[in-house]
Parts: C-alpha cells; structure tokens; sequence
C-alpha cells in the first residue's frame, strides 16, 4: 500500500506573485470589511494549525506534491525559496519538510498552469469593466475543461512517482478532485477535510455577515490537528 496526506489550500497573497495586488482588491470589493478581516486573520492560524501537525511526523523519505509547482531538483528548491521568501506560509512548511528530509517532486504540466494564469492574469489586469466581464466569461467556460486536465495530470504523477510502502504529502486546492482519480491502492488521509474548506470558501463569498455558521466553518481550520484517518 501507498499512503497520501491530502492538505486543501487556503492561499495567501504571497502565493499569487505579482497579481496578488490585484485579486486582493477584487476579493475586498465582494466583501464586507469585517469578512475580509477575519479571512485574512483566520488563513495564517489555518497554516500554522497544518504546520504543527506536519512538524510532528517523522517525514524523511516523504515526497511533496503541490498545487502549481512545475519543477524539482535545482529550478523546485528555486521556487521553494522564493516563495519563502515572499511570505508563504505554505512554502515555508514544504521547506521546513524539505530540511527534514522530504523529496519534492514535480507535481503539475507547466503548459496547463500557464494557460490557467494567464486567463486570470488577464482578468486581473484588464483596463475595463468590458474588458473583465469578457475575460471573466472565457475563464468560466475553459475553467472546468483546464481542471479536469491539471487534476489528471496531478493523480497521474503520484500514480507514478509514489512508490509501494512510501508516503506522500499533496498541498492541493479545495476544488481540485484529484483524489478521486487515484490509484485504488493509495490510502488516502485528509489532513483538513477538502469538502469543508471548499464550504468556507463558498460559504465566505456568498454572506454579508460573520454569522454562526461561517464561525463553525472557521473554527474548524483553525482547529489543532491531532490524529489523521486513513
């Protein structure tokens, strides 16, 4: 058997690069000022309750798998440390698991992720609302299509670089389902569960208020990790 701990992102404006800037902006215009607040509170003590957990298992010979990352060997540990270096919080612990002994491995097709950031780029920096509506309305009829592609590109590479009796780590965003495209001998253990930080993504986007509900979903993030089923 072949074990993957899955982790859903949450991801901060390091993670973004240069259009972070501007998808900030666009996030704090479709929310209220007191959500936008207590995202931005909520995500870093998200990543540091994922942190603690990983800190306390013993990860050498783990390999990493993350959402994104077209490279390993020099041009990876490149990435990995310019990340680090912008503030990401989910680099740092790819580098904290890394230094312990953790192998990164190539995860996504530099073609597919290209196509990806330049749809959003694209809406991001678009000079007027036409031109946003338009770019929004391409990226929402290839979106689908470009998901299913990196996702089979993703569970195709685990298949193949995970080897029988090893353990593997997948940094992957909530509405990826890459999961389901797995080889049936990989046991699977969610670190956070992917169905409910998609809610609090969904659920963030389409309140005014910081109402119970959103409260729970928050507290579970938040929450300390103590045991992981597979």
């Amino acid at each position: 058997m072949r074990s993957l701990y899955v982790i859903p992102i949450i991801h901060m404006s390091a993670d973004m690069g240069s259009i972070a800037p501007a998808l900030d902006d666009r996030a704090a215009t479709k929310l209220t000022p007191e959500l936008w607040q207590r995202h931005k509170e909520i995500v870093p003590v998200f990543w540091d309750s994922i942190g603690r957990f990983l800190d306390s298992l013993n990860v050498n010979g783990f390999k990493v798998y993350q959402d994104g990352l077209v490279a390993d060997g020099a041009e990876g540990l490149r990435i990995v440390r310019e990340s680090i270096s912008q503030g990401s919080k989910n680099y740092e612990i790819i580098g904290r698991l890394l230094e312990r002994g953790a192998a990164l491995v190539k995860t996504e097709a530099l073609t597919l992720v290209k196509q990806e950031y330049s749809y959003i780029t694209k809406m991001t920096r678009s000079r007027s609302l036409k031109e946003r509506e338009v770019a929004a309305l391409r990226y929402k009829l290839t979106r689908g299509k470009l998901l299913k592609q990196r996702d089979g590109f993703i569970a195709g590479r685990i298949n193949e670089t995970l080897a029988e009796g090893e353990t593997g780590i997948l940094f992957i965003g909530a509405y990826h389902d890459v999961i389901k495209r797995l080889a049936p001998d990989i046991k699977v253990g969610q670190v956070k569960e992917v169905a409910r930080v998609k809610e609090y993504h969904k659920t963030l986007i389409n309140t005014r208020r910081y109402d119970q509900y959103l409260r729970e979903l928050a507290e579970y993030l938040t929450s300390p990790i103590s045991d992981v089923s597979f």
